[in-house]
């Protein structure tokens, strides 16, 4: 069964996805942008723009009782080769070994203010 998790730490959208997902042991979170709860976009301040997408993550796997350490993949899409490196050192802030999987892609996003989006799997057992 496939159950939505909602958090009010995430700002609600207009389109038609559903920001996290519960699919047995499984978590799914939507690619998260710069965005603040408020609506508001983080955008001109690389660091802060992944450290806002960052926490989005954190918020949904949060709301569906996990934290980061259950992260097990992510894929992270930048707008250009040149973010890889301090998108990394924010990274590292919020992930420590094990690092979840990932994939890094290059391409443009929905917003051309938006430099970095990210989706994420993690691993919550139900009844953890």
């Amino acid at each position: 069964m496939i159950k939505e998790i909602v958090s009010d730490r995430i700002a609600p959208i207009d389109v038609p996805l559903t920001h996290v997902v519960r699919a047995g042991d499984y978590v799914y979170v939507s690619g998260q942008i710069a965005v603040r709860s408020d609506g508001s976009l983080v955008i001109g301040d690389f660091p802060a723009e992944t450290r806002a997408v960052l926490d989005n993550i954190s918020a949904a796997v949060e709301a569906a009782g996990g934290s980061l350490a259950d992260v097990c993949k992510t894929t992270v899409f930048l707008l250009n080769a040149t973010l890889f490196e301090p998108m990394n050192s924010v990274y590292r802030e919020y992930f420590k070994k094990p690092y979840p999987a990932r994939a890094t892609i290059v391409a443009p996003l929905s917003n051309p203010d938006l430099r970095i989006e990210i989706e994420a799997v993690a691993y919550i057992p139900v009844g953890d």
